[in-house]
């Protein structure tokens, strides 16, 4: 069998080993889940689209981010839930390769737009004065594009190069379709695709982490040395809220490649894979509402308004 070429078209996922009598709580917790981060994210979204006062830089980056958390969550749970419930584990190979690449998608952009809500917050403590004049609404869009099209354009070589290998096996050994888990399939020779996977990685780990370490560095700097209290308590406000979303990604993310290249047991692998997307698309709406003066009155006045509609 390893020395023949199979290329199926139907492909079947490993998934979840739940046991019969869990199928239905299973079910049930990753539906709210879900819900939770649709209501979340998409409420935060919709809060900054009408209300004007919150259209600013780092609002518009945020509203990126919660975009981003709910197409990633989108592309994975629906179907999770759905073959959680049937039973049913096959899947196409267009249809796998498709959620890949959505999925790496999603994971590439988390630390892209992060690094932009850096520069941004960095801008904006070092450089009060001239904040507007360079986070101008045409930077940010240009932020934001080089962003997403940066992550669309590395994700898609990394399936290029998967899609055009020959395939002798049929089992995706993940609960969902990964790149890894794709080019497993082949029989051939995929030296270049652990190459380029282990490149890719490393290069946005480190980008990711060296942008966001010395932005910080100099915003910690700047904050020493001007001595204002003010300005330090909205400092310590925005910027750790950023870092705290930041460093949940990061653990995240850290775990499944830990997991994945150590060969840790599936079932364990599987669970930090979908705490990576679970975990910081639930946090990050919840942590900005609460830390975020502007984002929490407008809240606060919404719930306030519906309460008083209802009596």
């Amino acid at each position: 069998m390893n020395n023949l070429t199979h290329n199926s078209p139907i492909l079947v996922i490993e998934g979840l080993d739940v046991p019969h009598r869990f199928i239905y709580p299973v079910f049930a917790l990753l539906l709210v889940i879900y819900l939770i981060i649709l209501t979340t994210n998409i409420g935060v979204m919709l809060i900054i689209l009408m209300d004007r006062s919150l259209q600013t830089p780092m609002y518009l980056l945020f509203f990126s981010l919660s975009f981003n958390d709910v197409l990633g969550n989108t592309v994975l749970l629906p179907r999770l839930i759905f073959d959680v419930v049937s039973a049913n584990w096959s899947i196409s190979y267009s249809w796998c390769v498709s959620q890949a690449f959505f999925i790496h998608t999603y994971a590439t952009s988390c630390h892209t737009v992060m690094m932009i809500m850096a520069f941004d917050r960095y801008v904006a403590i070092c450089h009060p004065l001239r904040y507007t004049s360079i986070m101008s609404p045409a930077m940010v869009a240009k932020l934001t594009a080089s962003a997403w099209s940066t992550s669309i354009t590395l994700v898609s070589i990394l399936l290029g190069l998967t899609v055009r290998l020959s395939r002798c096996r049929s089992v995706i050994l993940n609960a969902y379709c990964d790149n890894a888990s794709l080019f497993k399939l082949s029989c051939e020779d995929v030296s270049i695709n652990n190459i380029y996977g282990l490149t890719f990685s490393v290069v946005l780990l480190s980008s990711s982490i060296g942008s966001v370490a010395f932005t910080y560095f100099r915003i910690l700097v700047s904050c020493v040395s001007k001595k204002n209290k003010e300005v330090n308590r909205k400092a310590v406000q925005t910027c750790g809220t950023h870092l705290a979303l930041y460093l949940i990604m990061l653990w995240s993310g850290f775990l499944v490649i830990i997991m994945h290249r150590l060969q840790i047991h599936n079932g364990y692998r599987k669970m930090a894979a979908l705490l990576f997307h679970i975990i910081p698309a639930n946090m990050n709406p919840i942590l900005y509402a609460m830390q975020t003066k502007e984002l929490k009155t407008k809240i606060v006045q919404i719930l306030h308004s519906k309460v008083t509609q209802l009596q």
